[in-house]
């Protein structure tokens, strides 16, 4: 089995590879996460998992080509505003308390470029997320545990969110950022098999 290039620092999305058995190494891309202002909400995380792969590939030393590189990136959408990862416990703050008591989508885009044949497939996963009630005593003890740091929309469903999150409407996966069945799917069609 061919190691996959994770274009990503995520360690979910590693966690994830690691319990497929697919072998992997970490490359981070250095690019910066815009995208066009005309473009579908829903397509941005598609979008950027291909600039993702976009920057491992001009970033390669030259004459080496990776057979397989793996880019994902999550947004979380709430009235049609993306919210991403807080700058600071304020901007969490926000954050939370606009989630709470309420649903909103977590939305995963992943690309996988196959360099053999310069082929680029995308999929896209599409979860919706009921959080319960929430005082501003219980955000603000979320926040003090730390686990908002760069997680989209301030929190991280496998961690202590958990204890406010009353409805998934999808798959845990593709919250914590790697679409199994969409990624499986996407191997499947490019023949690259997990089962050697």
């Amino acid at each position: 089995m061919q190691p996959i290039i994770l274009a990503s620092s995520s360690p979910r999305r590693q966690e994830i590879l690691k319990l497929m058995n697919i072998p992997y190494q970490v490359i981070i891309p250095n690019c910066k996460e815009e995208y066009p202002d005309d473009i579908e909400i829903e397509k941005v995380p598609e979008f950027l998992a291909t600039r993702k792969i976009d920057a491992v590939i001009r970033a390669a030393p030259a004459g080496i080509e990776y057979p397989w590189i793996l880019g994902a990136d999550t947004v979380i959408v709430k009235n049609k505003k993306i919210l991403g990862k807080p700058e600071n416990q304020e901007q969490a703050f926000e954050y939370l308390k606009s989630l709470q008591g309420s649903t909103h989508k977590v939305i995963t885009g992943i690309a996988l470029f196959n360099s053999e044949l310069h082929y680029m497939s995308n999929r896209t996963s599409i979860t919706k997320v009921t959080f319960s009630k929430m005082t501003d005593e219980e955000i603000k003890w979320y926040i003090s545990t730390g686990e908002w740091h760069g997680a989209a929309g301030g929190y991280r469903i496998q961690g202590l969110a958990s204890c406010f999150i009353s409805k998934i409407d999808g798959t845990n996966s593709g919250v914590m950022g790697l679409p199994v069945f969409e990624l499986y799917d996407i191997l499947k069609e490019q023949n690259y098999s997990i089962f050697e």
